[in-house]
Formats: C-alpha cells, structure tokens, sequence
C-alpha cells in the first residue's frame, strides 16, 4: 500500500498545507483550481500541480475535488464557519457519501492529527485523498499546520511501511 496521492483546490490554508507537504516528500499531488487559477492571494503558482476547472469558481472546484477523491481531510480552527467553502466540503462529503476526517488544530497537535490521518487512510484503503478546510487568512497558522501534518504522516507511513 503505497501513500495516497493529495488533491486540494489550491487555495491559502489548508489547500495549499497539504500540496506543500506532499510536494516536500516528493509524494503526487493535483487536484482542481478555478479557472484562471485564481485564489485570495493572486494566481496560484505553477509549481502546484492543478488542472483549472473551464467556468468553475471555488464552489464548483471544491464539489469536484470531493468526488474525484476517496475520502476528504477536513482541517479547522475551533469551529466550522457556517456557509463557508468548509462547510461546503463537509456537505458534499455527506452528500456523496464519502468518508471524511475532521481535524480540530485548536484541539490537536500536528503529531496527533498525522496519527489520525495514517489510520483514516489504512482504514478506507485510500488512493486519492482531498485535503479542505480554513483559508490562510481565517487562520494564519493552518497552512504550516497542515503541511506538518501532511509531511509527518508521510514519514510515519512510509517508515511502518519499510518495517512490515
């Protein structure tokens, strides 16, 4: 069983944690972005590898990202912002019937939420896994939470991996 492959739609925060961590452990990443790649902070940057959605907006790229994965990872700080694109994840999530892990960075450790993520994987045998949640500039931190998150369980993974 080899790491799942990370999608995100690109955006500051959690999307972009993810990408970063699987791109630093050399592990595939994609996904899909906006058209014209855009996010809050400008065009996303080439070195994310994300195919643009022809006349989708973030709505629509975040409903995409859901179903063209497994299972989704759902990061937040505290709580879910009602009519949020996090709660947009949440609701498609439900509605496609697709597992999905909620992490709570307010209440968890990067260290804890990677052991979260590695048995949530083992669990529903993911190949594709969607990362969603907070925005860069809701939650400051979340984006270097998420790509910690992402690099540890990678490293833990791949260690047990090589021990079994």
């Amino acid at each position: 069983m080899t790491f799942p492959k990370i999608i995100s739609g690109g955006q500051t925060g959690v999307d972009r944690g993810a990408l970063d961590g699987a791109l630093s452990r050399g592990m595939p990443c994609g996904g899909h972005c906006p058209e014209g790649r855009q996010a809050e902070d400008d065009i996303i940057d080439d070195k994310y590898p994300l195919t643009p959605l022809m006349g989708a907006g973030y709505r629509k790229r975040t409903r995409q990202n859901v179903i063209d994965s497994d299972a989704t990872v759902i990061i937040y700080h505290a709580q879910i912002t009602p009519k949020s694109g996090t709660e947009l994840t949440l609701k498609t999530c439900i509605s496609q019937h697709k597992p999905y892990l909620l992490i709570d960075m307010n209440v968890f450790s990067a260290e804890v939420a990677s052991d979260y993520l590695i048995d949530f994987i083992e669990k529903y045998d993911i190949k594709t896994l969607n990362f969603g949640g907070s925005r860069g500039w809701v939650v400051p931190t979340i984006q270097a939470f998420t790509q910690e998150t992402v690099e540890l369980a990678i490293d833990k993974y791949l260690i047990n991996k090589d021990l079994c």
